[in-house]
């Protein structure tokens, strides 16, 4: 079911998920910006739910493909 991510090159998965992570640098990063306004309750518009999801999906899949790794060997 996840092969798909044990095909992914790590590298290009870094520069990706870290270089989406941090846009827009200024005046913050949005994912920054979505995890502040999800720790205080307000995050309730779906533009900014969607953005969250954006911003963080690159991260979650590299969290996943380095803990296959560890775990495949």
């Amino acid at each position: 079911m996840l092969n798909w991510i044990d095909k992914l090159p790590i590298k290009p998965l870094i520069v990706v998920a870290v270089f989406v992570a941090l846009l827009p640098i200024h005046p913050e990063p949005h994912l920054v910006e979505k995890l502040r306004m999800l720790y205080h309750g307000d995050l309730v518009r779906p533009i900014d739910i969607f953005d969250l999801f954006m911003h963080s999906l690159p991260l979650v899949i590299l969290a996943i493909r380095l803990i296959r790794l560890k775990l495949n060997g």
